[in-house]
C-alpha cells in the first residue's frame, strides 16, 4: 500500500454514525488497497454524543482489508487547544507524529518523523478543504484535494471523498509515504470531522 503516490480516499456515508470508515483506493486501477477504521474505544464512542469528538481520544487503524492485520495506526489523546497525534507501524513503534498549529486560517499541522525532525507541513487554503504538503524549504511534496460526492451525499452526510497525491520521488521512502498518507487521513478523521 505504501508504494503508491496517489490515493483516492472515500468515506463511508452514514447518518448519526459514531465512528468513521474510509476506503483507500488506487485511482489508477480503481482497486481498493486499504481501509481506515476509526476505533476510539466503547466509552469514548458514546461520550461523543455529549462532548465534541475532537477533544476525545481516538485511534484509526489502517489495514489492507477489513479483517487484515493493522499496517499503520493513528493515535490522538485528549485534546484541548493543540493536538499531538502519534503514527505507529504494525509493531506499535512510533513512525512519527503530527502537531497542530495553534492558529491557522486554512487549517494545517506539522508532520515529524520518529526522531522529531520536521518532514512536512500540511497547509490548508482559506476555503478549508484543499491542502498541500510542503517541506521545510516550502517545496510542494504533494496535495490533498476534495472531490465532489454528489448533492445528496454532500448535503445530508458528513462523508468526504478526496485525493492524496504525492511527488513521485517519495516512492523511494515508504515510511515517508506512510506518514503522509496518515497525515492526509488525519485531516478528516482527527482534525476536521465534527460528527
Amino acid at each position: 500500500m505504501f508504494h503508491l503516490t496517489k490515493y483516492f480516499v472515500r468515506e463511508h456515508a452514514g447518518i448519526m454514525k459514531l465512528t468513521d470508515v474510509y476506503d483507500i483506493i488506487d485511482p489508477a486501477t480503481n482497486q481498493q488497497v486499504g481501509i481506515a477504521i476509526e476505533n476510539p474505544g466503547a466509552l469514548f464512542k458514546w461520550l461523543r454524543l455529549l462532548v465534541n469528538k475532537q477533544m476525545l481520544p481516538t485511534k484509526v487503524e489502517i489495514k489492507d482489508d477489513k479483517d487484515g492485520p493493522v499496517r499503520l495506526s493513528i493515535h490522538r489523546g485528549f485534546t484541548f487547544l493543540r493536538a499531538k497525534v502519534s503514527v505507529r507501524d504494525s509493531d506499535g513503534n512510533e513512525l512519527g507524529f503530527f502537531k497542530s498549529k495553534l492558529f491557522s486560517l486554512g487549517g494545517g499541522f506539522f508532520v515529524y518523523d520518529k526522531l522529531g525532525q520536521q518532514v512536512a507541513q500540511v497547509k490548508g487554503d482559506w476555503k478549508g478543504w484543499n491542502f498541500k504538503f510542503l517541506d521545510a524549504s516550502g517545496n510542494e511534496l504533494g496535495t490533498i484535494t476534495k472531490k465532489w460526492a454528489g448533492i445528496g451525499k454532500e448535503l445530508f452526510t458528513s462523508a468526504d471523498n478526496y485525493i492524496i497525491s504525492l511527488n513521485a520521488q517519495l516512492q523511494q521512502n515508504p515510511s515517508i509515504v506512510a506518514l503522509l498518507l496518515a497525515a492526509g487521513l488525519a485531516i478528516d478523521v482527527v482534525f476536521k470531522e465534527r460528527g
